[in-house]
């Protein structure tokens, strides 16, 4: 077969298999554009505020804020003292996401073309990648609980038979054959799902919503009553005083803040689908603070509650629900509870890897290669990888690993700061949207061969302080000095010493264009509408109509692709 053959026949799959372009769009597919990274269009800007408390619903009623009481008793706080941290940690939670997504629900642009404004037109695929990679790990874990909401569920159907299963896997494959017969009817069950588009999924979060809160308040009811009361747990003092307790409820707080990193950071991948600018306010002010809060105390009265009927404390609900059946496989009643409880969790693991990690990190992968990636196929991407990475090892043997994932938020924290800066303190809101959208000289964020030096300087300044204290953390040989006590502060340093940082260097050293606004006008316009031709200057002729219309979006009139 001649070479030419052959190139005409890549030729044609990869036309084939680039990503749709809607009817009569405006734009083309190239290596900066797509349907998914282009300003969201007014007839896709669907979400009210329903929405948007239903998204908090589910990102709050999770497993990191139900099991965050053991972290702060095991800091030495007393139960109420717990409390109020966790209520700290919603207002700041909800404070940071308000931040990071205001440009999303007023320039109708996702955090991963923002940050070609931020870091350059090649530097923004650097804090892209840094989410992918923890999204790739957070989908695995995610999914492996999934299974386990599963695995609840088939014993509460099939009974006995189902918890006594013979393991015919090893013992160093950490999961037996009835979580790995789980594990992939949940990835079954979810492979359906990014085939929704993001416009489309208000109506499965509520009734997500629903389901997940009447889980919550049940489980809390049949604790306290099959208790008795709370539970002794529940009246715990604190052991820690004075400087220490102090220390130790600080660094509770911000890591606890530092775990919703990721989703914070990424906020405007959701607000651009905003039907209005305040539409994700109600969602983000009051259902962030006051879900995280209450979860936290539900986590603390289950599992207060539960040990009093059972002996031990246990944390986590789905290993809870596993023991309740464990103890009593045979019993009706808790068969049927255990059900209910089992498919809330289901519901509400799907609806987690669809929004914390699918969407956001689909459109991340549709920056890396836009003409063949969009959001639905770097889901279905990223599922694949998070099953390759055979996520109940970190779950089971969770070691190291998990201390440095938990960590993590010293690398995301400056991103955040910087984010918020660069809408808020450097540009005021205007962006010159064409231009992020132009790999070459011509774009104003192409800086230093596409990299924006300001805030890579900024991201080191706010991260590089707390590399010392993060790997003696790793290594468990902390001892209390300067390098660990900023490190107990790392989620607050580097988030406003990159935010300060960012906007001091863009003061110092002006970029070009750096304020001003422009409209969303791509390079080649003319031959994208109608193939209508340049004049020898460079202007569209014939075209002015299609660019005004283009152009809307920058002004904030209605616009449609």
């Amino acid at each position: 077969m001649s070479p030419r053959v052959d190139n005409e026949r890549v030729e044609y799959w990869a036309k084939r298999l680039e990503c749709p372009v809607d009817e009569n769009s405006n734009y083309v597919n190239t290596y900066w554009v797509n349907r998914d990274l282009i300003p969201m269009p007014e007839d896709r800007r669907t979400w009210t505020w329903q929405g948007y408390a239903g998204y908090w619903t589910i990102a709050g009623i999770n497993t990191t804020a139900w099991t965050a009481g053991s972290t702060l008793l095991s800091l030495g706080l007393s139960v109420s003292q717990s409390i109020g941290v966790m209520v700290g940690v919603g207002i700041l939670s909800a404070l940071l996401a308000v931040l990071a997504g205001w440009p999303g629900s007023h320039l109708y642009l996702g955090f991963t073309v923002l940050c070609r404004a931020s870091w350059g037109m090649r530097g923004g695929f650097w804090p892209v990648l840094n989410r992918i990679m923890t999204a790739c790990v957070w989908m695995g874990i995610q999914a492996y609980w999934g299974g386990q909401a599963v695995k609840i569920i088939l014993r509460a159907l099939i009974g006995p038979k189902f918890i006594h299963i013979k393991n015919t896997l090893p013992a160093g494959a950490n999961l037996d054959t009835a979580s790995c017969i789980s594990f992939f009817v949940f990835i079954v069950i979810f492979l359906p799902l990014p085939m929704i588009p993001p416009e489309k999924l208000q109506l499965p979060f509520r009734i997500t919503f629903i389901m997940i809160t009447l889980t919550m308040f049940g489980m809390l009811g049949w604790a306290v009553h099959a208790a008795g009361g709370p539970g002794e747990l529940f009246y715990t003092g604190s052991t820690k005083h004075g400087s220490t307790l102090s220390w130790n409820a600080i660094f509770g707080l911000q890591s606890i803040i530092g775990s919703q990193a990721s989703g914070c950071l990424g906020q405007s991948d959701w607000t651009r689908y905003a039907r209005t600018p305040n539409s994700a306010l109600f969602g983000q002010l009051f259902c962030a603070t006051i879900l995280i809060t209450v979860t936290a105390v539900c986590g603390i009265l289950i599992t207060s509650a539960a040990a009093t009927v059972y002996g031990e404390y246990i944390w986590n609900p789905f290993e809870l629900l596993l023991e309740i059946q464990l103890r009593d496989p045979s019993g009706s009643a808790q068969r049927a509870g255990t059900f209910f409880a089992g498919l809330g969790f289901l519901v509400s693991q799907l609806a987690l890897c669809q929004m914390l990690n699918g969407i956001s990190t689909g459109m991340d992968m549709a920056a890396l290669c836009p003409k063949w990636i969009n959001i639905r196929r770097g889901c279905y991407i990223l599922t694949v990888i998070a099953i390759a990475i055979c996520p109940w090892n970190y779950v089971v043997n969770p070691g190291t690993f998990i201390t440095v994932l938990s960590g993590w938020s010293v690398f995301l924290s400056p991103m955040t700061g910087i984010v918020i800066s660069d809408y808020f303190l450097v540009r005021f809101g205007e962006y010159h949207i064409g231009d992020m959208y132009m790999g070459n000289k011509n774009s104003c964020y192409w800086y230093w061969h596409g990299f924006n030096f300001r805030a890579f300087t900024a991201w080191i300044l706010g991260m590089a302080p707390l590399l010392p204290g993060f790997a003696r953390a790793i290594q468990k040989t902390s001892s209390g000095n300067g390098w660990d006590k900023i490190y107990e502060i790392s989620y607050f340093y580097g988030f406003f010493m990159a935010l300060t940082a960012h906007a001091a260097l863009h003061a110092i050293f002006p970029a070009e264009r750096q304020r001003g606004r422009s409209p969303f006008v791509l390079e080649g316009v003319a031959e994208m509408i109608h193939g209508g031709d340049k004049s020898p200057d460079g202007s569209t002729q014939g075209n002015e109509s299609e660019v005004h219309k283009i152009g809307e979006v920058a002004v904030g009139k209605p616009f449609t692709v």
